[in-house]
């Protein structure tokens, strides 16, 4: 018989530092000292869980962990420090500045205006300190054509019949707002270049899980990332992570939510 040791609390550490020099970009991360003083053992659980134990985990890559959680950030938008910190480590893993702007601008979708501009002034902020950046790339064209019609065409691609259910719900209410969803979210904002779907759909479902507020949306857009080449694992992977920016109990109930999801597509 062959007994599985758990990994030690110092395997765990060295892992977690190795990740967070690496996202940080400094072989001293500053959570170590700035907690030092009044709570060294945080200081030491960030490391020890928040990168060795969940940033560590195989099923996304850095780049997407990175903007999962600069848009979740964003959207709550009571962390504006931490904001800052992980739009300079999505730079440091290989994100453009690019996707992180494009990112932001799709908070405004699900988090509100505020919000996202909240977001790209802490990304102003990191971009006017780094003198690494390449020069901005020239704006992407906008998206040509009737925003209803190509709104539509995108909501359909993503979301199919759940979307369309969406919009049906609100015919006899609120025919405006339906119609807005599809002109806006979809014909202005998904129809955009600078992210492909499925990096959308995985910022999306980070946002609803981290708002905590949105449990059908949130089961509409991981509909949505399974329809355009995402995996089960990959939403699991998004909504765990969760657990360190907005809690047990939102990453709790987005699971909950991806249960039924998954067995209703099963």
């Amino acid at each position: 018989m062959t007994n599985t040791q758990a990994p030690t609390s110092n395997d765990r550490f060295e892992r977690g530092l190795e990740l967070l020099r690496q996202v940080g970009g400094k072989e001293r991360p500053a959570v170590l000292d700035s907690l030092a003083d009044i709570a060294p053992d945080l200081g030491r659980l960030t490391v020890e869980f928040g990168y060795g134990d969940i940033l560590s985990r195989p099923g996304l890559t850095l780049r997407q962990r990175q903007l999962a959680t600069v848009s979740a950030l964003a959207a709550m938008g009571n962390a504006a420090p931490q904001l800052r910190f992980h739009i300079d480590g999505a730079l440091n893993v290989g994100c453009t500045r690019e996707e992180i702007v494009e990112t932001l601008i799709h908070v405004s979708v699900y988090a509100g205006f505020p919000a996202a501009l909240n977001g790209l002034a802490a990304a102003r902020e990191v971009f006017d300190a780094r003198t690494d950046l390449p020069a901005p790339a020239e704006p992407a064209p906008a998206p040509v054509g009737d925003r209803f019609e190509r709104g539509s065409a995108k909501l359909a691609e993503i979301d199919g019949h759940a979307g369309e259910q969406v919009i049906d719900s609100l015919r006899d209410i609120a025919p405006d707002l339906g119609r807005y969803i599809i002109e806006y979210s979809f014909g202005d904002i998904y129809s955009r270049q600078g992210l492909d779907l499925k990096t959308r759909e995985m910022v999306t479902i980070a946002m609803c899980t981290a708002l905590g507020t949105v449990a059908p949306q949130l089961g509409v857009h991981i509909h949505g990332l399974l329809n355009v080449g995402g995996t089960e694992t990959e939403v699991v992977e998004i909504i765990t992570q969760m657990v360190g920016y907005a809690g047990f109990p939102a990453a709790l109930n987005g699971i909950a939510v991806a249960r039924a999801v998954f067995a209703e597509r099963n």
